[in-house]
């Protein structure tokens, strides 16, 4: 894997159901490095911090490799890396091969894959159309989350290389299905439902699915 674009977004204004908001999801593709600090990348805004943000959200990833899909949908678009909201965009992430608790090297910065992105009003925002939210579940590739194990430095170019495989784990795709699905897979849960590298509220909620 190998990264495509790195993208940080300045503070927007929008109005949403008459309400001024600031958001991050305009991000754009930047020709510097970007710095992952352990719980936001540097320069780049993150507004609603209950959603975004914090340890287990402190990068978000998404593939280049799924932008055609979407360009399909949406021709009329200004397509550009950095459209889904990802701070990395990269070259052969496929999320059925990568598992939570899996931990990669990127440039300098280590991280470890937490979580699927769940899209919210914000991603409809920015694809002009509300519509977008249940393509993107339908679509199933929903990118990942990351935590930062090692801070550093990330440029376009830099390969993604995974230096642990998570054990007693499931993949981001498989998650995604699960967490929209009404009928949970007990199994995939009884392999997720104690690795740290999914956030406690989470794991306490797929408990009660066990019980």
């Amino acid at each position: 894997m190998k990264i495509t674009s790195t993208n940080i977004a300045k503070p927007r204004t929008i109005i949403w159901n008459g309400k001024k908001e600031i958001t991050g999801i305009y991000k754009t593709p930047t020709t510097e490095s970007i710095f992952l600090g352990k719980d936001t990348v540097k320069n780049d805004e993150v507004s609603d911090r209950k959603y975004h943000g914090g340890e287990f959200k402190a990068c978000y990833l998404f593939s280049e490799d799924h932008y055609l899909h979407y360009k399909i949908l949406y021709p009329n678009l200004d397509w550009n890396w950095g459209m889904f909201g990802e701070n990395l965009t990269v070259s052969g992430l496929n999320e059925k091969h990568i598992f939570i608790g899996d931990i990669y090297k990127i440039g300098s910065a280590i991280i470890q894959i937490t979580e699927p992105r769940e899209p919210c009003y914000k991603l409809g925002l920015r694809f002009e159309t509300q519509n977008i939210l249940k393509q993107f579940i339908n679509h199933g590739f929903s990118g990942s989350y990351a935590r930062v194990l090692q801070t550093g430095y990330v440029k376009m170019g830099d390969q993604m290389e995974r230096i642990e495989q998570a054990k007693n784990s499931i993949s981001i795709w498989h998650f995604f299905k699960m967490f929209y699905s009404k009928e949970k897979n007990k199994d995939h849960i009884k392999l997720i439902v104690d690795n740290d590298a999914l956030p406690k509220h989470k794991r306490d909620k797929l408990r009660l699915f066990l019980k």
